[in-house]
């Protein structure tokens, strides 16, 4: 069991490695106004690491033993050296494995040629963390988004929705998907605890957006593969589409998103019409895929 002594060296290890750090460091905006210390704030570093402020308090004063996955994420939001790393987890009286790395994703070939034949039905493959891998020019031209040109990194689902604020108008309901989509990645973390890219994707979102923070706190989970979504489109105008999510049986890391009409309504003619526009020289986007 971890004595007193070392938890409260625990702690003041802690703030000493926060006050080393600045916002900018950890890819947070600088503020304007002058900070009463130095480095990151207390509420900084937790929504970073994906706990609360009152856990991360709690962590200073030598008041908790932090867990092993709690650990993991301090060491990476702090930038910890090999040799602070093991000095942490020592005073914690645990030994954290050191998260892997995992490979970054390629497309898989048959999800590409089934992709590739989607000429006139929009999708898109989304691999870990709702990551963009793939996409055909009508997906793009549906999300109203050159996926071209965001670089690849930043490639996410996710991320897109929360980040961009025209896809706020996009979306009819788009409180409805943005949730969804939390919940989704919150099933991700129950399944990859202390992924490094679900860690730091969690963190800047929470940083960056009080809805999303919001939403991750009440810890709803889903694996909804379909439903109806309403678009608000700028070109097609309005869209009711079925979204169907297709999961290959032997990578579940892998699934190929489409957006469907039907046949005779509006949507499908709108549809249709944006098939044509996304398809136009000037709007030519061809597919592409992507190792994140």
């Amino acid at each position: 069991m971890t004595s007193n002594a070392h938890l409260n060296e625990l702690g003041e290890f802690l703030k000493a490695r926060r006050a080393e750090l600045s916002p900018r460091t950890v890819g947070l905006p600088d503020s304007d106004g002058r900070r009463r210390v130095a480095g990151l704030r207390r509420e900084e570093v937790a929504v970073l690491a994906a706990i609360s402020t009152d856990y991360y308090t709690r962590l200073e004063q030598g008041r908790i033993q932090p867990s092993e996955s709690v650990l993991a994420a301090l060491v990476r939001v702090l930038h910890l050296d090999d040799e602070q790393r093991d000095y942490l987890c020592g005073l914690a009286g645990r030994e954290v494995a050191r998260p892997r790395r995992r490979a970054g994703q390629k497309v898989h070939p048959q999800l590409r040629l089934l992709l590739d034949d989607l000429t006139a039905t929009p999708g898109m493959v989304l691999g870990r963390c709702m990551d963009i891998l793939a996409w055909n020019p009508l997906a793009a031209a549906l999300l109203n988004t050159d996926l071209a040109q965001v670089p690849e990194k930043q490639r996410n689902y996710v991320r897109l929705l929360f980040t961009e604020p025209s896809k706020r108008s996009l979306y009819v309901d788009w409180e409805g998907t943005a949730r969804t989509c939390v919940a989704h990645l919150r099933m991700q973390a129950a399944k990859s605890p202390g992924d490094p890219r679900l860690t730091a994707l969690v963190g800047e979102l929470s940083m960056q957006d009080d809805d999303f923070r919001r939403w991750w706190g009440a810890h709803h989970v889903t694996a909804s593969t379909g439903g109806t979504k309403v678009f608000n489109h700028p070109v097609a105008g309005e869209l009711t589409l079925e979204w169907d999510m297709l999961i290959r049986s032997t990578d579940v890391d892998q699934q190929l998103v489409i957006w469907t009409a039907r046949p005779g309504t509006p949507s499908y003619e709108g549809l249709r019409f944006l098939s044509s526009w996304a398809t136009a020289p000037q709007h030519d986007q061809s597919a592409s895929d992507t190792a994140n």
